[in-house]
């Protein structure tokens, strides 16, 4: 049986990929943030599962880290775990680079120090890119425009350095915009569904949003953990994006969103200039080719079936709360 440990397992892509693995007769080890309110409700129902075990920890302590890899000792490490929202890097800048940069590198050295002869996954992101115009691939210039693009490439290159400097079995997943019913509802896709949900059933009468002209490649986070699994069980460790290929403009998603309700988006969408960066990012979209040949991995759902899907997911959450 193969031993995987997940940072950030209580989130989005640490979620589905606990799925994923457990289906596959991993026994997962997961570390989670202690805190005083519980927070685990994308992982609750695999509490049953007997090879799944969650340990406390945080990125930012080093000695906690050693410990666990020591005790542990996974064949598989993931680092998913990350302050991953773009706007709030800017408020957050410090806390930003010492969760996701400098504890890519406590987790890294943790492995090293322990002499195992495990496989390591990176959670890198499209954002890195920024201001290069797309398509971005593996080759693309980066150019991030955030302390969180920039605390991800630091972790980006600390990673290539442990695999050429030590001999990890290192990879970093470039991934773009992924999605799903599990989103957190501060990102804007998750935002907007959950509105289209609360409008149609009469709660809410609109929503506020920031840049709708942002282009971004987004996917489905389901199929993009797959992705990642495959990239630890190549012969070799490389680095490789995982995206659609298309491009859509946050106005596009709206679009999608409310119509599959039978609403125009444009009786319920008001702009806040509150909700701009300070330095955006234009337009995100990747080419995935390398994924495709080498790992025959491809994104299906694309993202205007995405908004679909996410709304009547979030019809059915606002369903259960008003029924309890």
């Amino acid at each position: 049986m193969k031993r995987a440990f997940i940072t950030g397992i209580t989130g989005q892509d640490g979620s589905y990929l606990a799925e994923l693995l457990l289906g596959k007769g991993y026994e997962v080890h997961g570390l989670v943030r202690r805190s005083s309110s519980m927070n685990r409700s994308r992982i609750d129902h695999l509490h049953s599962n007997e090879n799944l075990h969650l340990h406390y920890g945080d990125l930012t302590d080093g000695v906690g880290l050693v410990n666990l890899i020591h005790r542990i000792r996974p064949d598989e490490v993931y680092n998913l775990g990350a302050q991953s929202h773009v706007k709030v890097s800017f408020d957050m800048p410090d806390y930003t680079a010492s969760t996701n940069a400098i504890g890519t590198m406590r987790l890294l050295e943790a492995i090293r120090a322990a002499g195992l002869e495990c496989r390591f996954y990176q959670a890198s992101t499209s954002e890195m890119f920024g201001a290069t115009p797309p398509p971005q691939n593996e080759e693309s210039k980066f150019h991030p425009r955030s302390p969180y693009g920039a605390s991800k490439l630091q972790a980006h290159w600390v990673t290539v350095n442990y695999r050429e400097a030590y001999g990890l079995f290192a990879v970093s997943g470039i991934l773009f915009n992924h999605e799903s019913p599990r989103r957190g509802e501060n990102f804007v896709t998750r935002k907007i569904t959950k509105a289209v949900a609360a409008i149609e059933a009469g709660i809410q009468e609109g929503v506020e949003l920031g840049n709708l002209d942002a282009i971004r490649d987004w996917g489905y986070a389901e199929e993009y953990v797959e992705g990642m699994w495959r990239m630890l069980q190549a012969d070799e460790p490389d680095d490789y994006v995982l995206a659609t290929g298309q491009g859509h403009t946050v106005r596009d998603f709206c679009e999608a969103a409310f119509a599959h309700a039978g609403l125009n988006w444009q009786d319920h969408v008001k702009y806040n200039e509150s909700f701009e960066r300070p330095s955006e990012v234009d337009a995100l979209i990747g080419d995935a080719s390398k994924a495709t040949a080498r790992l025959g991995w491809k994104a299906a759902t694309n993202a205007l079936d995405l908004a679909a899907l996410m709304v009547d997911a979030d019809r059915q959450e606002l369903a259960r709360f008003l029924r309890d």
